[in-house]
């Protein structure tokens, strides 16, 4: 995908509407490469839990603009720099928190980053100060939103983002927790694990 996006007027105004409407506190679906999301700004995260009777102190992730926007909230060292290269895409690394990142969002020290590869997301993260918490499109225990329309039918986003032409491919993210130069693979998703393992191992050993 266009990793410097190129937004069209009406999608445009879209995006410069939902900032404002998450600088006020609010909530704002949002499509990804991977699947719908909903994002709040860091210290409205509580928001996220409220629309999808989530979990209290089940983590959400946060979803950052770059790499350089993203290392600010890690002590994540090696393991960061090898992986984050493979930003954007749909990868969410859990790694420890630096004492910069808000700690709600980093329960028991630990934060989940990612950089998505979609126009509309970076539009919307370059408009909101580069960073937003965000958690999937969806009530909690049913399946992620994939589409506008199963974004627009679970409601729980008082506005929602047009997805600019560039539909989600329905399948999320590949989440490991990385400690490190082990992984734990926490979830699987579209970004194959062997991947990873191999640029880790290939960064350990000097390589780039």
């Amino acid at each position: 995908m266009n990793k410097q996006p190129h937004i069209t007027g009406e999608v445009a105004a879209a995006i410069a509407r939902a900032a404002e409407w998450l600088a006020a506190g609010g909530v704002v679906g949002y499509p990804s490469e991977t699947v719908w999301g909903l994002a709040a700004r860091p210290d409205a995260s509580e928001r996220l839990y409220a629309l999808k009777g989530r979990e209290p102190g089940k983590p959400v992730q946060v979803s950052c603009l770059d790499a350089a926007t993203a290392r600010m909230l890690t002590r994540g060292g090696a393991a960061f720099d090898a992986l984050s290269g493979l930003w954007p895409g749909p990868l969410t690394l859990v790694l420890p928190a630096s004492p910069t990142c808000p700690p709600d969002l980093a329960p028991g020290g630990w934060v989940g980053l990612r950089v998505p590869d979609h126009p509309v997301a970076l539009a919307l993260l370059r408009a909101s100060g580069g960073l937003l918490a965000t958690t999937s499109l969806n009530p909690s225990g049913q399946p992620a939103a994939r589409t506008f329309g199963e974004a627009e039918a679970y409601g729980l986003a008082p506005f929602l983002l047009p997805d600019g032409g560039v539909p989600a491919r329905g399948l999320a993210s590949t989440v490991v927790r990385v400690d490190g130069d082990e992984l734990e693979v926490l979830r699987e998703g579209a970004l194959p694990v062997h991947v990873l393992q191999e640029r880790l191992h290939s960064f350990s050993r000097g390589g780039a």
